[in-house]
């Protein structure tokens, strides 16, 4: 059985190598060093490139502002203008200060609170989904609990861009 096995590593040392070989002698390392450059930089920069998330959602059967976490939420939605579900788009920095709502999962029927944070500091997306989805809004001298107000203003940048929905555990009953 090793007697085979080593027969078979030869063989692919042998192979690998001629095709080495002859990939040296067809190719020059700059051809293959700009290649393999590109490449680097395409896996790299892939997490980075925005993509729609509407889509998923839509398959699903759900329109993204109907999404359970999104019960409190007035605004734009970083998911579809260059950020995500919990992290505010490149170019722009989370706000200071926040409001939370109290949203019910429908998979596990629990009552979770979700911190919604406005991302702050560049410029609104004409094309990123807009949600009022205000269940349970308190008036506006609740601060904590007002969602129609720029939350944006304790940070040094006051510009708004969309709004993160971060659970930040269960609610008490």
């Amino acid at each position: 059985m090793t007697e085979l096995i080593d027969r078979l590593l030869k063989r692919l040392d042998r192979t690998v190598e001629t095709r080495a070989r002859r990939s040296a002698r067809t190719h020059g390392r700059r051809s293959f060093m700009a290649r393999a450059g590109a490449a680097l930089v395409g896996v790299a920069i892939s997490p980075v490139l925005p993509f729609d998330r509407r889509a998923r959602a839509q398959e699903a059967g759900e329109d993204a502002c109907e999404y359970w976490k999104h019960c409190a939420l007035d605004g734009n939605l970083c998911s579809t203008s260059g950020g995500s579900l919990t992290s505010c788009p490149p170019g722009s920095e989370a706000s200071a200060v926040s409001w939370v709502g109290t949203c019910r999962n429908p998979e596990d029927d629990k009552d979770y609170l979700v911190s919604y944070n406005d991302c702050c500091g560049k410029a609104g997306v004409s094309s990123a989904t807009f949600c009022y989805t205000s269940q349970g809004e308190r008036p506006g001298y609740r601060m904590g609990l007002y969602n129609d107000i720029n939350w944006c203003m304790a940070n040094a940048n006051t510009g708004y861009h969309c709004t993160v929905s971060v659970v930040v555990g269960l609610a008490d009953a």
